[in-house]
């Protein structure tokens, strides 16, 4: 079955907190991971930007969500050190890891807008992509730049809940 799907232009806007770096709660181990051939393909050296959005949990209470995840990152990123480190290329460009437990970047934002009023279905291509997103200055490329990156949005009927706004 054919949809279709009419979407008319949204004027929103997005506030954003300065980024903060996550690390890990513990030390991690120092050292280089190498990738395997298939994660070490020259057709996959970019960031994939993902949307994975949830609705409130009332378990939750009125804990802020965003600080939930940060906490949470910081202790996966203990188990999960790679994360927390920079890709780097050898010798005939190999790709690995430098596992040195720099850290992760985490940003929190608000979108005075509601998922209902992108009135489209959210499967890519996610429309207002560039708009929701931040664009990290110096991560266009993969080589010495943060392995993940996570914003977390805050959308207008959520953000009212957290904040009493």
């Amino acid at each position: 079955m054919t949809q279709q799907i009419t979407t008319t232009p949204l004027t929103f806007t997005v506030r954003r907190q300065p980024p903060e770096l996550i690390v890990p709660t513990k030390p991690t181990p120092r050292e280089l991971k190498p990738l395997s051939d298939i994660d070490d393909q020259e057709g996959l050296r970019f960031h994939i930007p993902f949307f994975h959005i949830y609705g409130s949990n009332p378990k939750m209470g009125n804990k802020n969500p965003a600080s939930v995840i940060r906490e949470a990152l910081a202790k996966a990123l203990v188990f999960y050190y790679p994360f927390a480190g920079r890709l780097k290329e050898g010798p005939t460009r190999k790709l690995m890891v430098d596992c040195s437990g720099e850290e992760v970047l985490f940003i929190e934002a608000e979108a005075d807008v509601t998922l209902e009023q992108f009135r489209v279905a959210l499967q890519p291509p996610f429309p207002c992509r560039e708009e929701l997103l931040y664009d990290v200055p110096g991560s266009s490329g993969i080589l010495d730049s943060q392995l993940l990156l996570i914003q977390v949005n805050f959308y207008v009927e959520l953000w009212a809940k957290y904040t009493g706004k």
